[in-house]
């Protein structure tokens, strides 16, 4: 099940003077983990196929005569053990001649994450993988630097050196061309590579530690500069990667060659946000959207629509999108029935993204509002005929976003009967079985309170019993992000009956339903609540609000601790319930 972008959680970014792939760690809501050397390989495997026409480079007019194939076939296979074995121990090699062990210890992984690689013929999937170790590499050696540790510092800088070296090389064989800035770039990596192994080779001999404090800045400046000129040389050649597949896309009129290579440009969006903006930059949104406004393309829609939701994590994404209409054209795919309900989910998934209150750049997208009544109405339409929870999930996310995007959408949901679709599909396990999907209905609802007319539905629909349902939801897996989800579903179900409640039809229902019982409950016991301070203070006021309607459904000790002092004394008694002071 993916979750959505927007109103759950922000994707993390790493930091870093020199790793691009610490930036690229973490990724839109439909992106999930960092970056590593297996899931590069796993996704981006089909890259260097279709960038090469045969393994080793070969095209089909330079294939042997039947009488010569034996021999080149002998010869190939040799070759290609020879490269291969290169590969994989290069690195160990060079550790032998500078006489130094292979260390056990955890920064020795480095070593390993090549073992059985691609062939050569894959070049965007060698230089990612030797970015991602390279990028390693340099942050293990910045951490071993601050602990003084010089032997490994040396060590490490050599197996540095040796990783850089061989990523040129390869890049080099494998790419279509050679710039003159990337040669410069190249040039600059490898005399800083050579010169932190020499620093860091005298910093062995000298015992000195005033001297080795003021070399100990000199390896830190090099290892600094050696960092952006990685950087710099990763991103130009991938750029290089990315314009031509997106010049493929742009050009072409086969179906088969075309999803091809939406499927390579979206897995590179899995990579992360640099490569995303590079993506962005490089004229990718313009040509998916072509795709999208192509019929005879219609069954690449969803594939393409997901890419797009993607590099619309960033905010050159969401620039482009804006700039060829693209709100236009998502308006246009989900109100149009013919549309395959998958696409009309993957145009939600868009429409999501591009709304998300965690984005502030989305805030500025004026082109959205000419279509919002289009958009939220099929978005209803979506949520009400969902065939799967993922469909009901995406649309309900969209909807979930729009209602902070503007206030206007609440009234317009609220017309449109929004408040029973989402409180019936509440009872359909097939559209609503996570903790995700409630967290985008209680949001909803939450933001829909403000208007008074809401809480008459919200009545007529059995809407505080579920509220109610929502202030015990637990996880199932325990998983960091089910918990995450849980606490936000309780926090917003208190928010909504907080702000339901000042009608006091609301407020004697949900005493009726013991629902100040359970906010009690959340307030004294941390753990039904995960030790949440955002749910403890989100239940003080809805409990505070209740009171006020229906103080006798309160004892005497709740009320004097919970309801009587000011909110920051409640809060500070029931956030320190659990700890010791012996």
């Amino acid at each position: 099940m993916r979750r959505p972008p927007g109103n759950g959680e922000a994707a993390s970014e790493g930091t870093g003077p020199w790793s691009l792939w610490g930036i690229w760690g973490q990724q839109e809501p439909r992106r999930l983990g960092c970056a590593g050397p297996n899931r590069c390989g796993q996704a981006l495997l089909q890259i260097g196929i279709n960038m090469m026409a045969l393994p080793g480079g070969r095209h089909l007019d330079s294939m042997p005569l039947p009488g010569q194939r034996l021999h080149l076939m002998q010869v190939d296979s040799v070759q290609r053990w020879m490269e291969d074995l290169k590969l994989m121990t290069e690195c160990e090699c060079m550790c032998v001649l500078q006489a130094k062990p292979i260390s056990l210890e955890e920064d020795a992984q480095g070593d390993l994450i090549l073992a059985g690689g691609p062939s050569l013929g894959d070049p965007l999937q060698l230089l990612l993988k030797r970015g991602w170790v390279i990028s390693t590499e340099l942050r293990r050696i910045g951490q071993k630097l601050a602990q003084d540790r010089w032997a490994r510092v040396h060590s490490m800088s050599v197996r540095l050196t040796c990783h850089a070296r061989s990523m040129v090389s390869e890049y080099s064989t494998g790419s279509r061309s050679s710039s003159q800035e990337m040669g410069q770039i190249e040039k600059l990596l490898m005399e800083k590579c050579s010169e932190l192994s020499a620093v860091t080779e005298r910093c062995l001999q000298v015992e000195n530690e005033h001297v080795l404090k003021s070399m100990k800045a000199c390896v830190s400046d090099t290892l600094s500069t050696l960092g952006q000129h990685f950087s710099q040389l990763l991103e130009l050649a991938l750029t290089r990667e990315v314009q031509a597949l997106v010049r493929k896309i742009d050009a072409s009129d086969n179906i088969y060659t075309t999803e091809s290579t939406t499927g390579n440009l979206f897995s590179l969006t899995q990579e992360g946000a640099a490569l995303c903006r590079i993506i962005a930059k490089e004229g990718g949104v313009v040509a998916l959207f072509k795709v999208c406004r192509q019929d005879s393309f219609r069954c690449l829609y969803p594939q393409a629509l997901r890419t797009l939701a993607s590099i619309c994590c960033v905010e050159e994404g969401v620039h482009q999108l804006e700039k060829v209409d693209g709100v236009l054209c998502l308006a246009d795919i989900l109100t149009d029935d013919s549309h395959s309900e998958a696409t009309r989910a993957e145009a939600a998934a868009v429409v999501a993204q591009v709304t998300s209150p965690h984005l502030p750049f989305t805030q500025h997208l004026s082109s959205f509002l000419e279509s919002m009544e289009e958009i939220v109405t099929a978005l209803v339409k979506l949520c009400q005929e969902a065939s799967s929870g993922e469909v009901f999930l995406l649309a309900s996310a969209a909807l979930a976003n729009i209602t902070f995007f503007d206030t206007m959408a609440c009234e317009m949901l609220l017309q449109l009967n929004a408040i029973r679709v989402l409180l019936e599909a509440c009872s359909d396990k097939q559209r609503v079985d996570t903790p995700y999907t409630r967290d985008q209905i209680v949001t909803i609802l939450a933001n829909m309170s403000v208007l008074e007319q809401c809480a008459s539905d919200i009545i007529q629909e059995n809407g505080v019993q579920l509220i109610m349902g929502m202030l015990s939801e637990k996880p199932r897996s325990g998983t960091p992000a089910e918990v995450a989800a849980c606490e936000r579903v309780q926090q917003k179900a208190a928010v909504t009956l907080a702000r339901l409640s000042r009608d006091p039809e609301v407020a004697r229902e949900a005493v009726r339903l013991s629902c100040m019982s359970r906010l009690i409950e959340l307030c004294r016991s941390p753990s039904e609540r995960n030790s949440s301070d955002a749910v403890l203070v989100a239940c003080l006021a809805a409990l505070r609000r209740l009171a006020g309607v229906c103080p006798e459904g309160l004892q005497d000790s709740d009320f004097q601790q919970l309801v009587q002092p000011r909110l920051v004394d409640s809060f500070l008694l029931c956030s320190n319930m659990e700890e010791s002071f012996v």
